[in-house]
Parts: structure tokens; C-alpha cells; sequence
């Protein structure tokens, strides 16, 4: 089959198509004919080794697929790696039959970025009807439905940040009361200035560096920041307990392979999600489809901000 396999750890340069060996299905496994796989900004960690897991060569991008099984379900699934892929296999309990009305991108904007989101508001953040909300990358595929569901679950006011006008627009229409720039110098005044004078309550948080420290330090007191990346490749400064003690703030990690060890801990936000998306409450943003050959300008396109909500790929091309 056709797949792209990197032999190497580097950059886009480093993914080019090629031919392997099908997979086959194990024990308690599925073999899934890939209609689309998820693209996402982890897959550009893992390939140059960068990732919070280290990755092994030889190796086949891509942690999740939509396509079809042998007796025709159409599912969703996560596979580890693998799915840049026309065929992959996951294991048979985080394969998720996707429902009618949710589309290819749809069900792939939720399994990961949806879940994430999710996670990040009702299980890290404690998140609470009535309390601000700061989405950073609020375009992007998980701020965009981090910003709908915490309107749909009735914040107070929510604040994304974007690096564009036009990305700032989209967020300001998916629900954002404000939208500001997310360059870091200043960044902490804009975040305030945007609440309305006062500091939020809770950040979710994945740039890393300086957008970090000027985040955190627009926390209002028992404020929570969450953070679940590092898009910037950047360290944020170290935080002394006593910063935390004052203002009686919380800082918290998340990463969603921690879930991993539990289908339920996807299974069931994903079937919320689904409900919300066949109600016309969640619009997962589909921003761009790109053919097998095409990976390496998916991934430079990424990398360098030029894309929006959730990026797939088509192995037929």
C-alpha cells in the first residue's frame, strides 16, 4: 500500500510516499480501509522526535484514521501511528462507529481535538457556568471547539486569541466575545483588557515561552491554567510555589494519551460531541484537505500558522 514512512526524524522534508507491506489485524484489532486521516500539529513533534513520547524509525505518521472495516462499519479510530496510511489498524475498542450526518472531517475534528477540548473544560479546568475563558489559537482545531463548547456550557465571557485579523474573525464567530492578537509582548494588558478589566479564570494554554508567563500572570485568584502543548518549542519560565499561593492559583497539565488506558475516557465525550454536532450546537471547522503527497506542505503549513481548525488527509491522492 501506499504510506508515507519516515526513516529519518527531521522536518516536512522528511515525508515523502512510498510502498509498504499491508497491515494485518491482530487479536482484539481491526483492519480499517482509510477514507481520511487526521493531520494534527503533535504529528510535526513526533516526526522530528520531539514529542512527550519518543517516537522509533521506521515509522508511519498519523494517530487517527476514518474509513472502513471489512463488514462495512464506518468508524473512527485512533491508531498510535500509522494512519498516513490507505490501510491501518487500531485496536478494536478505540474504534468508534461514526454516526449518520457526521462527516469525515467532523468525526476526525472530534476524536482527538473534540475529546481534548473537552478534557481540558470539564476535567482539568473544573470549568464553571459564569467564569472567563481564554482560548488561545482560537482557529485552531482545538480552540475552535473549546470556544463553542464553552459557550454551549455558559461562560461568562470568552477571549480567544489568534495570529491574524481573519483567524481573530472566525473565533469571534464561533462564539468568542473578544478575539486579540497572541503575540506575546503585552499580552497580559490585552487578556485583562478584554475581560472587561479583570483577569480570567481560566487559560488553556498550549504555546508555551512567554505566551505562557504572560497568561498565567493574567490568572484571576483561584484561576486555573491549563496547558497542553509547547506550538512554540519554548520553555516557560519556572513558577515559585509562592506565585501559586498568592491568588490561590492552579496550574495543570493535560495530555490526552493519559486517557488512553480507558476507551470511556473518549468513548464517551465523543458520543456527547457527536449529539452536538448532529443538533447543529458544535461546527467543527474542516480547514483544509490535503492528498498523500501533499504531507510535507500540510506540515509546513502548520508549522507556520497558515491553517485552520482541523487539517485531513486523503491516501488516494
Amino acid at each position: 500500500m501506499r504510506a508515507i514512512e519516515i526513516t529519518e526524524f527531521g522536518g516536512p522534508e522528511v515525508l515523502k510516499v512510498g510502498d509498504v507491506p499491508d497491515p494485518v489485524a491482530g487479536d482484539g484489532q481491526v483492519l480499517i480501509t482509510v477514507d481520511h486521516a487526521g493531520i494534527n500539529y503533535a504529528d510535526t513533534h513526533q516526526v522530528e522526535n520531539s514529542y512527550l513520547q519518543a517516537a522509533k524509525l521506521p515509522m508511519i505518521p498519523g494517530g487517527e484514521v476514518v474509513g472502513h472495516t471489512a463488514d462495512g462499519r464506518r468508524v473512527v479510530a485512533l491508531v498510535g501511528s500509522g494512519g498516513y496510511a490507505e490501510q491501518a489498524v487500531a485496536h478494536a475498542p478505540y474504534a468508534w462507529d461514526v454516526p449518520e450526518g457526521v462527516t469525515d472531517g467532523q468525526a476526525l475534528a472530534l476524536v482527538l481535538q473534540g475529546t481534548t477540548a473537552w478534557h481540558l473544560l470539564k476535567t482539568s479546568t473544573h470549568f464553571q457556568p459564569g467564569e472567563s475563558v481564554l482560548v488561545h489559537a482560537g482557529a485552531g482545531g482545538v480552540g475552535s471547539l473549546a470556544i463553542q463548547l464553552a459557550k454551549h456550557w455558559g461562560a461568562g465571557r470568552v477571549i480567544a486569541t489568534a495570529s491574524s485579523e481573519e483567524k481573530r474573525k472566525q473565533a469571534l464567530e464561533l462564539g468568542a466575545d473578544a478575539a486579540i492578537d497572541g503575540t506575546p509582548e503585552g499580552l497580559k494588558d490585552r487578556i485583562i483588557e478584554a475581560n472587561g478589566g479583570k483577569p480570567v479564570d481560566i487559560v488553556l494554554e498550549m504555546v508555551g515561552g512567554p505566551t505562557f508567563d504572560e497568561s498565567f500572570a493574567a490568572l484571576a485568584k483561584f484561576g486555573r491554567l491549563v496547558t497542553f502543548g509547547a506550538a512554540s518549542r519554548q520553555s516557560a519560565a519556572p513558577i515559585e510555589s509562592s506565585r501559586l499561593m498568592k491568588g490561590s492559583k492552579t496550574i495543570v497539565g493535560f495530555w490526552l494519551a493519559d486517557c488512553f488506558g480507558d476507551p470511556s475516557l473518549l468513548g464517551d465525550p465523543l458520543t456527547e460531541l457527536f449529539g452536538l454536532v448532529a443538533d447543529g450546537t458544535l461546527r467543527p471547522i474542516v480547514g483544509g484537505e490535503y492528498g498523500l503527497s501533499e504531507v510535507a506542505t500540510a506540515h509546513e503549513d502548520m508549522r507556520a500558522r497558515r491553517t485552520v481548525g482541523k487539517l485531513v488527509l486523503d491516501p488516494t491522492r
